[in-house]
Formats: structure tokens, C-alpha cells, sequence
């Protein structure tokens, strides 16, 4: 077996690193000044007799030179958040499996090896490429609100006692989206798909970096928790990057899954397990609100942007909001002419996003509750007003406000069919609402993504914000799964994670692509910007100096100082002359794995 295992390669020269040693590149294209024109002065050459041949070479055959070889096909491309995890995935696309049975294998995985930011007791959201049925499907498995929710419950959140966390937890998906995904587009049989991530639970598993710091900040509860400090702290102190891990209730549940489907998470003994663990922490949630979850498909967004079709994550998700505003407001020549990852290209985009956050904030919630009209909001019309208003040499002051959204893991598949599926899972905050279950797993805390009343009040909506907290609701997202195609076939699919980085980090991402020509893996690693809702610009810490007085030239108030743990995972597929070449590219911020074979 060949296979490329991707990783980001920081030029020699490049010596800055974030306070977490974050590899990022920092060198943006056509920053280098042209050289000077040099008149050349030639000399006549003097006469020398030919040499003689090599020994055993005639002169005839030291002039044959062997052909390049064709080059091949590339058939399959894996992008995460975790090694273990792509490798899972990959080892089901050459067991014969499909895209969706390798999400499905690695999303599980990502549950089990980076259980911080996504798992068995979260939900999330996919984008499928179907290339025989030359259809994009969009599914909605985000965790839904029990109807017994009080919104008093959600007015001081951040000071919730340990015995009420659970308010916080919605009905899971994960498991209804990953077996519906498995049941639409599988090629095996599920326990063939389940069985790496069981594998690795039972049999052990490398800490990683990432989630070793992710224990180490919550040190505290990891300790006190029987359930997780005998998993990571088995000799009563937290384990150190690369130990091998297990954990045997996770592999007991998932086999359990394997073998009977969603029915055994949503009934019977795990379901039990689930309820009870929730209203120990003082979950409304009820056995039959657990077993009616179902999984919602919707139509993705979709615009034709520059020769390109660009589906995405429709409400009650904001990030395809985001990425439609965005592309909306800017021709490709207009973003070009700026230069990439200049001063005024990152200014630009900082103005386009803030708008797009204070869209969300205004407009988004459940479709079920609220009607949203994306088209209308992302109209090229009421962009080009907007993008009318923006000044190069000032920044817009924007409403100020706390958002409490991060977590999360996204994955990307391409098979050797032309099968596409981008995913992205989560727990919400990290560790969910820190209740453990018995069998392995954390429980969300997705509710927390509902609009707080003081937010409301600030944007005029007092009592009648779109993502209000509201019994049988999924609460507003910031995920941004996303596939491009061109021509009728897919040739770049994208996601990302880290709260309301997830939409603006996606975005630059598919810029840097379509725009700039970066291969995944450099527009995953290069610098980027967020626009955080309290206030100023973050900009990762290896981006040029000369960029950062630039943008405080045009009034940004930008920070350098915070290491930025988003992470976006994106392949490229391109096809050259019947050759089709897959090009894949894993966030190293969050210790990513892209593997092509």
C-alpha cells in the first residue's frame, strides 16, 4: 500500500510559533519583492576537446533518459481531527467500503480517541456528494431541546451547580445521523463500519496532544470523575501525550450499536443508562422524547459562485449564512486584486463577517419555529449595499456581546467512486455538560447555544429572538459543512470546528482555494482571522508583522496573543487528463491527519 500522509511543512525561515507551538505557515503568496535586473556579461568559451565516455557507457546510452512514468489516480482521501481517527476511516475505504461508511467508521473514532469535542452523546451535521445520483443531500442530526425546558434554567448558565449541568443537555443525534447516513449511502455491513472505533476503545488508543490539553484544563472535574479518571488518569494522574488509552464501556456500547443498530441507543439498557445519567444532572429529557428523535433532511444552501456550485449548511445551522454573505458581497477579481492574506484582504473579510454574526443573531433559529429567508438575507443586492457601507481605511464599530460556543470535530471523505461527505459532530462546550455515562460517553451540552435574553435585549428582540430557548427546538449552530462543484463533479469539500470560528475559518479556507490556488493543506495551515462577538480582531500569532500595523492603520484592534485551537480539514479533488488527483490538507492547530492513497 502507498499512501501520502500529509502534514503542514513550515518554511526554514519561519521561526514564529503561537504559546502552543501552533504550525502555521506565515508566509502569504507574493509577498517577496522582485530582484533588481541584472545586465549579464558573457564570455567566450574557450575550446576543449569532448571527454571521453564512461567506462561501460557508450555515448548513445548515456543520452537515453527513461520516461516519467504516468502518473496515477489517486483513490481514496481521508481529512481529521485525530491520526487514529483517518486511519479507521481509511482502512474501511480499502476494506471496499464507500465515503459514508469511512465517515460513519471516523466520526466514531473521533468519539473515542478526542472524546473533548465530539462523541456518542452529541449530534451534528452532514453534506453528502452522491456522484452516481449527481445529487447533494443535506442532513440535520442536531440535538433537540425536551419540551419540559424552563427558560429561567438559561439565565445564569455559566454559574449552573453540578447537580443542574444536565438543563443544558439536548436529545442526541449522533447515532440516528451516522446510522441514517450508513443506511442511505453504506457499502457494508454496519458492524464492519463500527468495529475500528470498538477496536480502539477496547484495545487501547494514543492520547493525543490536542486532548491532552483539553484534560489538563479540566484537570479538576476529570479527577473527581470515577468514570474518566480511570480512563485518563489510571494511575491517579492525568496521562501524558501518546499513552495508550481504553476505554471498555465505550467499546462494550459500541458494539452493541454495531450489532443492533440505532434502536439499541435509543431503547433498551444504553437508553436507560442516557436518561438516567441525564437527570442526575437535572435533565428534563424523557424516554419517549429519546426514542421519537429523528434525523431532518434539508435542502442545502446553494449559490453559483465564479464558474463554481457551492452547497452548504442551511439553518437552523448560521455558517452557511456566513459563507453565502461572504461570497455574495465579493467578485473573485475584487478579492484577488487585495492580495492574499494582506492587510486589507483580512480587513475586508473582517467587515463581511461581522455583518454576517449580527444576521445570525437577528434572524437564525429552527426552522420548525422560525422562518428564515437566507435568500433574502444573502441577496447580492442587499450585499452590494452592505459591502457599500465598508471603508478600507476604518472598521466599523460592532455590538459587543458573550458567546459561550466551542468543541466540535469535522471530517471529510472522498472514495474511489467520487463520493463526497463532509461532516461535522459535537459535544458543544468542552467534555458536553461533563456527565459521564456507563458506557463511556459524555452528554452534550448543545442547549447552551440558545440566544441569551441580555443578547436579545442588545439587538432589540427582547422575548422574541429567533434561537430564544424553546422546548422541541435545535438551537442555532455555527457548523459550516460544505462541498464545491465545478462542472457537475466535486472538486472541494471543507469543514471546520471551534465554535463561531467554525464559519469564518471555513470560508477563508475555500477563498485561499477557489480564489488563490493554495492546496489544502497550506490554506488549512496558513494564518487566519476571527472576528470574536467581543470585539477586536484575532489574528493567528505567525502572520507577518507589517500585516498587523496595516490593519491597525485601518482602525482593527487586533490581538495576537491567543492561540487559536479551530481546525478546518479540506480535500481538493482535481482531474487532469483522465487522471484524478486528491489532494488533502489537516489542521496541524489541532494535531489534524489527511491521508491519500
Amino acid at each position: 500500500m502507498k499512501e501520502a500522509l500529509l502534514r503542514s511543512a513550515l518554511p526554514s525561515t519561519l521561526t514564529a510559533l503561537s504559546a502552543l507551538a501552533l504550525l502555521v505557515t506565515a508566509f502569504p503568496v507574493g509577498c517577496g519583492e522582485a530582484a533588481a535586473p541584472v545586465t549579464p556579461v558573457v564570455a567566450a568559451a574557450p575550446t576543449r576537446p569532448a571527454p571521453p565516455p564512461l567506462p561501460g557507457i557508450t555515448a548513445s546510452a548515456a543520452a537515453t533518459i527513461e520516461p516519467a512514468p504516468p502518473p496515477k489516480s489517486h483513490r481514496f482521501a481521508v481529512a481529521s481531527e485525530n491520526a487514529t481517527a483517518s486511519r479507521i476511516a481509511m482502512d474501511v475505504l480499502e476494506k471496499g467500503g464507500s465515503a459514508a461508511d469511512a465517515a460513519v467508521a471516523g466520526v466514531l473514532a473521533v468519539g473515542v480517541t478526542q472524546p473533548v469535542s465530539s462523541g456518542l452523546g452529541g449530534g451534528g451535521f452532514a453534506v453528502v456528494w452522491d456522484a452516481a445520483a449527481k445529487n447533494v443531500t443535506v442532513l440535520d442530526f442536531r440535538e433537540v431541546a425536551p419540551i419540559g425546558l424552563h427558560p429561567n434554567d438559561f439565565v445564569e448558565r455559566e454559574k449552573l451547580p453540578e447537580k443542574k449541568r444536565g438543563v443544558m443537555f439536548g436529545v442526541p443525534g449522533e447515532v440516528a445521523g451516522l446510522t441514517e447516513i450508513h443506511h442511505r449511502w453504506g457499502k457494508l455491513p454496519l458492524a464492519d463500519v463500527v468495529r475500528g472505533a470498538a477496536d480502539a476503545a477496547e484495545s487501547g488508543f494514543p492520547l493525543s496532544a490536542h486532548l491532552a490539553r483539553a484534560l489538563k484544563w479540566n484537570e479538576a472535574w476529570v479527577l473527581k470523575t470515577p468514570r474518566y479518571a480511570g480512563i485518563f488518569a489510571p494511575s491517579g494522574a492525568l496521562a501524558a501525550p501518546r499513552t495508550t488509552l481504553k476505554n471498555p464501556a465505550l467499546a462494550a456500547t459500541l458494539r452493541r450499536i454495531a450489532a443492533e443498530g440505532r434502536a439499541a441507543f435509543y431503547e433498551g439498557a444504553i437508553a436507560r443508562d442516557i436518561l438516567q445519567t441525564a437527570a442526575s444532572v437535572g435533565s428534563k429529557i424523557t424516554p419517549a422524547e429519546l426514542s421519537r428523535y429523528r434525523v431532518v433532511e434539508r435542502a442545502a444552501l446553494h449559490t453559483a459562485w465564479e464558474g463554481y456550485d457551492v452547497f452548504t449548511m442551511p439553518p437552523p445551522s448560521a455558517g452557511g449564512l456566513l459563507m453565502l454573505e461572504t461570497l455574495h458581497m465579493h467578485a473573485r477579481a475584487d478579492l484577488a486584486g487585495l492580495g492574499y492574506a494582506t492587510g486589507a484582504y483580512h480587513h475586508l473579510l473582517a467587515e463581511t463577517f461581522r455583518g454576517a454574526v449580527a444576521d445570525r443573531l437577528r434572524t437564525v433559529g429552527d426552522p420548525a419555529f422560525v422562518k428564515v429567508d437566507v435568500d433574502a438575507l444573502a441577496s447580492p443586492a442587499r450585499m452590494a449595499a452592505r459591502r457599500a457601507t465598508i471603508r478600507m481605511d476604518a472598521t466599523t464599530p460592532a455590538e459587543k456581546f458573550a458567546v459561550s460556543e466551542a468543541g466540535t470535530s469535522h471530517l471529510v471523505v472522498v472514495d474511489d467512486e467520487g463520493n463526497v461527505v463532509s461532516i461535522t459532530s459535537t459535544v458543544n462546550n468542552m467534555f458536553g455538560c461533563k456527565a459521564t455515562t456507563a458506557g463511556g460517553f459524555v452528554l452534550n451540552d448543545e442547549l447552551d447555544d440558545f440566544t441569551r435574553d441580555a443578547i436579545s435585549r442588545r439587538f432589540g428582540m427582547s422575548g422574541k429572538a429567533p434561537n430564544a430557548p424553546h422546548g422541541g427546538a435545535r438551537p442555532a449552530s455555527s457548523m459550516t459543512p460544505t462541498i464545491v462543484l465545478q462542472n457537475g463533479a466535486a472538486v472541494l469539500a471543507l469543514g471546520g470546528s471551534g465554535g463561531m470560528r467554525i464559519p469564518t475559518g471555513t470560508t477563508q479556507v475555500l477563498l485561499a482555494r477557489l480564489i488563490f490556488g493554495r492546496s489544502p493543506q497550506d490554506a488549512v495551515t496558513d494564518p487566519r482571522i476571527e472576528t470574536p462577538p467581543t470585539g477586536g480582531l484575532l489574528l493567528d500569532a505567525t502572520a507577518s508583522p507589517d500585516e498587523v500595523i496595516d490593519l491597525q492603520k485601518r482602525g482593527e484592534i487586533v490581538d495576537t496573543t491567543k492561540p487559536n485551537f479551530s481546525a478546518v480539514q479540506a480535500i481538493a479533488i482535481v482531474r487532469n487528463n483522465g487522471v484524478r488527483t486528491l489532494e488533502a490538507g489537516a489542521d496541524p492547530r489541532k494535531g489534524g491527519s489527511a491521508i491519500v492513497e
